[in-house]
């Protein structure tokens, strides 16, 4: 668990083209990391409290981290169809 420092965007690393969403994340014992929020939307803010678990996003430099869906203050993706179980829908 931790709490959201910093929601920004980043630019992927040749040849990829994108715009991530990524939250810089104070853990609970004081480590700062960066993560990536998986699924399509969210509403994290500054103070937003999330899990995080590990798994680095493969064209993001420094990303090792990801949020999960439907823990602390990330709401699942609305509307999901398909691939529901890692973001949040049972």
């Amino acid at each position: 668990m931790g709490t959201v420092r910093k929601v920004f965007i980043e630019k992927p690393k040749k040849p990829n083209s994108a715009r991530r969403k990524v939250v810089r994340v104070e853990l609970t014992n004081k480590r700062f990391v960066t993560c990536h929020i998986p699924g399509i939307g969210h509403r994290l803010s500054k103070f937003s409290v999330v899990m995080v678990r590990g798994g680095r996003a493969q064209d993001l430099i420094g990303v090792r981290y990801k949020v999960i869906r439907n823990k602390g203050d990330l709401t699942p993706v609305a509307h999901r169809i398909s691939r529901k179980t890692k973001f949040g829908i049972s």
